[in-house]
């Protein structure tokens, strides 16, 4: 009941926070997106590519705009927009990957001793591919770039790295290619009217989405059938909660 408790006021407090910021941050928010739109457009496919890499090496950037018109553009070839998209989102994915692969391990181990990091490193290798698969597959705000930091932290390797990002952001992109190539480029705008006129609705709902995605992860790679357990878990013996010092 304290978990519910304490989710339920997470997702209060978000919703409150959200209508007060929004009016400060639209007119800036619109003003780069068609301003990054305009820009990578001039590039064509290798555009879509330039900013879906950017998008999973750095900040986020508005690729489901240009993504939604080039599609629209090109209705013929229009498969061939999501599939270059995922292998330069992929190769993207190198980034954040790597800096978690060369200072992660450091960072961790400040925060908790070797043989704890061990075992965290040895539960994420059991489900590693879906770790990473799964999330990638999440829209927007789905924290995939922590996701990606994790698996560079714990040593996994770069080609199956590559393999689920890939997977991942294919299912995503094509998505969004599939909507706009059956129903046009409005069915965008139908969706994001309908997610601004029930916004409270909208947010509850992608927040629980949300956090049931990340407690199916964390099941799959502490997977109790395999004598693992959450890392909460391991203060809970004989249905008592103790504190466990390392």
């Amino acid at each position: 009941m304290y978990h519910l408790h304490a989710l339920a006021t997470l997702l209060q407090t978000a919703q409150d926070a959200v209508p007060q910021a929004a009016p400060h941050h639209v007119g800036w928010l619109k003003h780069f997106t068609q301003t990054t739109q305009a820009f990578f457009e001039r590039f064509g496919l290798w555009g879509l590519a330039a900013i879906a890499l950017l998008d999973s090496a750095m900040l986020p950037m508005p690729w489901q705009y240009l993504l939604i018109s080039d599609v629209n553009s090109h209705p013929s070839t229009w498969l061939l927009y999501p599939l270059v998209a995922a292998v330069a989102s992929s190769v993207g994915s190198l980034v954040p990957f790597y800096v978690g692969r060369v200072g992660g391990e450091i960072f961790l181990l400040g925060k908790i001793n070797r043989e704890r990091y061990e075992r965290l490193r040895d539960r994420f290798e059991r489900q590693e591919f879906l770790a990473i698969f799964i999330p990638a597959i999440g829209p927007p705000p789905t924290p995939f770039k922590l996701f990606e930091f994790c698996a560079g932290v714990f040593e996994m390797k770069p080609a199956l790295f590559l393999l689920a990002a890939f997977l991942g952001k294919l299912i995503q992109y094509g998505a969004y290619a599939f909507l706009t190539h059956k129903y046009g480029p409005t069915v965008i705008q139908v969706i994001m009217h309908g997610a601004h006129t029930h916004g409270q609705l909208m947010r509850m709902v992608i927040g629980v989405v949300l956090v049931l995605l990340v407690v199916w992860v964390l099941r799959k790679v502490f997977d109790r059938r395999k004598g693992t357990r959450l890392p909460i878990e391991d203060g809970i013996e004989d249905g008592k909660t103790v504190i466990v010092e390392e």
